[in-house]
C-alpha cells in the first residue's frame, strides 16, 4: 500500500505548525513532512515540537542539510527523537542547495564524498556502533552514544543526479526525490537506486519518497503553473497535479507504479488554508489510494 503524507512548507511562520500538526494527527494522515530551508525554520525544533503536540501521525524531516551539522550532533539529535518517540521520527539528510551553503561559509568542495561519509557514520552512530573514522569531511574518535535508539531505524538521504542516488542506495536506507520528479522520473531513480545497492551487496527494502505538488479548490491550476514556472520546470510533462481528490489521487497512482514507496502532497506556496489542505489528503484523497 502507498504511503500518504503531506508538507507544512516553511514558508508558513513556525506558530502556524502546531494547528497544522494537530489537524494531521486528528485526520489520520500517515506523515507530516517539514523542510529545513534556509533561512526559514530549523528541522529538528520544529519536528520536536511536532513530536509532542501528537499522538500517532509520523513527523519526517526532508532534509537535514549535512554541510551544516557535525554527524555526531545529527546523530545525538537524531536519536533522541527516536527515543522520545519510538517509531514516529523520519529523517533525511542532504548536501544542500549549494548556493545557501556557500552562503553561511559551509559549502563543500566535495558534497558527494561529504554525504557519503555522513551516511556511513550516521547509520552506525544510530546502529549503536563505536565509530572511529578520517575522512575527508567526517573524523570521530572513539564515538558512540550513550543513548542509540532501542530499534533500528531508517536514515534517508536526498538525492537528484546519477551519482547521489547510486550513493542513496549503497549509504542510506531510502532516498527522497523532489516534487521535480514525474513518474518516468522515478523509474530512473529506482534503477539508479538499485545500481547502488547491488554494489553494495545490500538486499534490504530501500523506501523511496516522492514530494508531489499538489493543489485544490478554487485557482488551484493557476496557483500550481505558476509556482512550476517559478522553479522553472513550466515545460517538464508530468509535474504536479491540480483538481479534486480523484484527480489527485490518480498522480499518486502513477508515481506509485512508477516504484514511489510513499508520496508526500506538497501545497503550493501560497496554499490559502494549509490546515483544509492536510485534511484535504487525509479524509479525501487516502481513501481513494488505500487499496
Amino acid at each position: 500500500m502507498t504511503g500518504l503524507g503531506a508538507v507544512f512548507r516553511p514558508q508558513l511562520a513556525p506558530e502556524r505548525l502546531r494547528a497544522v500538526a494537530r489537524v494531521a494527527d486528528e485526520a489520520g494522515l500517515e506523515e507530516l513532512w517539514l523542510w529545513e530551508d534556509c533561512f526559514r525554520e530549523g528541522g529538528i525544533s520544529t519536528a520536536a515540537a511536532a513530536l509532542a503536540w501528537t499522538e500517532r501521525v509520523r513527523v519526517g524531516v526532508g532534509l537535514l542539510p549535512v554541510p551544516l551539522r557535525n554527524v555526531a550532533v545529527t546523530a545525538m539529535e537524531a536519536a533522541t527523537l527516536h527515543r522520545m518517540f519510538p517509531g514516529r521520527a523520519v529523517l533525511g539528510v542532504g548536501h544542500g542547495v549549494q548556493d545557501w551553503m556557500a552562503q553561511v561559509g559551509a559549502r563543500a568542495e566535495s558534497p558527494l564524498t561529504l554525504l557519503r561519509e555522513h551516511l556511513l557514520a550516521l547509520r552506525a552512530l544510530l546502529g549503536g556502533e563505536r565509530v572511529t573514522t578520517k575522512g575527508r569531511y567526517v573524523r570521530l574518535d572513539d564515538v558512540a552514544l550513550d543513548w542509540p535508539p532501542e530499534q533500528a531505524v531508517e536514515v534517508l538521504a536526498g538525492a537528484t543526479g546519477p551519482r547521489s542516488l547510486r550513493l542513496a542506495g549503497e549509504a542510506a536506507d531510502g532516498t527522497v526525490l523532489t516534487a521535480n520528479t514525474p513518474p518516468d522520473g522515478v523509474r530512473r531513480a529506482r534503477r539508479l537506486i538499485d545500481e547502488g545497492r547491488a554494489a553494495a551487496g545490500r538486499s534490504e527494502a530501500h523506501r523511496i519518497v516522492v514530494y508531489l505538488l499538489a493543489a485544490t479548490g478554487p485557482g488551484a491550476d493557476e496557483r500550481l503553473r505558476d509556482e512550476l514556472v517559478a522553479e522553472g520546470v513550466g515545460d517538464v510533462p508530468d509535474l504536479g497535479v491540480a483538481g479534486d481528490a480523484e484527480a489527485v489521487a490518480d498522480a499518486v497512482r502513477r508515481l506509485a507504479e512508477a516504484g514511489a514507496d510513499t508520496v508526500i502532497l506538497q501545497p503550493t506556496g501560497d496554499e490559502p488554508d494549509p490546515e483544509a489542505f492536510v485534511r484535504f489528503a487525509a479524509e479525501a484523497v487516502r481513501p481513494l489510494v488505500a487499496g
